[in-house]
């Protein structure tokens, strides 16, 4: 067997290529890898380079990125004067899982392109309700996403894709064609084994057994980390097993504003037992802990799969169906009275005169929860952003407490791109402030950090994801 290796910087991958094995069958393994040049892609035009970070304004114009000079990101930022080209890789493959993270600026579009000719768009589809094959995530004008699982422009997006090469004859006639087994979109499966009769709308290249991975350039700033290649188990070959004895889903919609009552998980071990799961036809969903008045998570997409909860005796967990943010990982009260900024956060409402009082429902049919502590009675109103781009909250309290804090975010990375504006969790989302008096305050705390904010008698902020 002829050995073809794939070099990606200080790390490097080996590539078996069968020069006999013409159904497609390499054995490609990959682990990560860092990118610190761009020797493992055939002649990059002048719009690709390397960064160490990249980020944006969710107010900024079209096609602008932020860049930090290293290594590590791969970045296109095309212009008037630097027209952007496609990249192709030195290596090719045939069956692979292809893994990759990809981070667009706005009214940007781009797309990955397997064997160098089957598409996987990628393109600012932030607020679309019901995208199409041109839309992110769309097998191009072939197969529309099952459902929008993007994220907003200046965050990073996680792609996986499970692909199946074609099949050639002896002779080189292709006797059947190549399929998306998978196609992974922020946690969210968008395509389930769909077949490919040929290269993308547009292209004349010629099918073949193993070809480069290729990477648009020409339709705005995009950018790549963590891209790894690894051998497609056999087991997934022309759609494997996968559902099989998989209870038949029980799915929740939400045409209207609806709510449910669940536990949900955050994490291994961490679950919220008195959850409520607030769903709309903005397709812009979240949940919320009763017992702390915490925001916990939010999601673009299809509202709630209940099968874990009325399946069968069923373990009372609702999960969300679409791609899910989390705003906390710790089930915590979502508001301390502090005796100084730096003191501590409260693990439980033990001492606060905690009490839970349900929610009303607001001329709009929405529910704003509410309940005492601290001997104020609290309000805490939780909405979708009018163009359905993420939540509004705001929580006020009948009367002030001196030293009242409302915990904002916790997590790896806190950063401020602007004055009130703020980047959580590996550009994982944003947050901002609302016309607020007091500056945030960003606390190291047990290697993470927190952002927290003094509540006078009302506090509005946003969470665009």
């Amino acid at each position: 067997m002829n050995k073809h290796y794939l070099k990606f910087g200080a790390s490097a991958f080996m590539w078996l290529l069968g020069t006999t094995l013409v159904s497609g069958q390499d054995l490609t393994t990959l682990s990560g890898f860092t990118l610190n040049d761009l020797s493992p892609f055939k002649t990059p035009g002048q719009s690709w380079s390397l960064a160490a970070s990249v980020s944006l304004n969710p107010s900024a114009a079209a096609n602008e990125l932020k860049i930090e000079n290293g290594t590590g990101v791969l970045v296109n930022f095309p212009g008037k004067k630097n027209q952007g080209t496609d990249l192709l890789t030195n290596g090719t493959h045939g069956d692979a899982v292809i893994e990759l993270d990809y981070l667009l600026a706005k009214g940007a579009s781009s797309g990955v392109y397997l064997q160098g000719i089957y598409e996987i768009q990628l393109r600012d589809s932030w607020d679309i309700k019901s995208p199409l094959s041109t839309d992110n995530g769309g097998i191009y004008e072939l197969y529309a996403p099952r459902q929008n699982a993007s994220k907003a422009p200046g965050l990073w997006q996680h792609l996986r894709i499970e692909f199946q090469a074609p099949r050639f004859d002896a002779s080189g006639r292709k006797i059947s064609n190549a399929r998306m087994l998978s196609v992974t979109l922020n946690g969210v499966l968008i395509h389930d084994n769909v077949e490919l009769p040929g290269p993308a709308k547009g292209l004349n290249d010629a099918e073949k057994p193993f070809g480069g991975l290729k990477f648009q350039g020409d339709q705005g700033a995009v950018a790549f980390k963590n891209i790894k290649i690894s051998k497609l188990p056999e087991a997934l070959l022309n759609g494997g097993q996968r559902g099989k004895d998989m209870p038949n889903p029980i799915y929740i919609d939400a045409p209207s504003n609806t709510m449910i009552r669940s536990f949900v998980d955050l994490a291994r071990d961490v679950r919220v037992v008195h959850a409520i799961s607030v769903g709309s036809p903005s397709q812009v969903h979240y949940s919320y802990d009763l017992d702390n008045g915490m925001l916990v998570q939010g999601w673009r997409g299809d509202f709630i799969d209940a099968t874990p909860m009325w399946d069968g005796r069923g373990n009372g967990t609702a999960k969300a169906r679409g791609s899910v943010t989390r705003f906390s990982i710790q089930p915590v009260p979502a508001i301390a009275q502090l005796s100084t900024p730096e003191s501590p956060w409260l693990a439980d409402s033990t001492g606060t005169g905690f009490k839970t009082k349900g929610y009303v429902m607001d001329a709009d049919d929405r529910p704003e929860f509410k309940y005492n502590m601290y001997g104020a009675h609290v309000t805490d109103a939780i909405k979708v952003v009018n163009n359905g781009q993420g939540l509004s909250r705001t929580i006020s309290t009948d009367k002030p407490v001196a030293n009242l804090y409302v915990l904002l975010a916790v997590a790896p990375d806190v950063k401020e791109l602007a004055k009130g504006l703020y980047l959580i969790d590996g550009q994982s989302f944003y947050l901002k402030m609302d016309d607020v008096a007091d500056r945030p305050i960003i606390r190291d705390v047990n290697g993470k950090k927190e952002l927290i904010v003094l509540l006078r008698n009302k506090l509005n902020y946003s969470i665009l994801f």
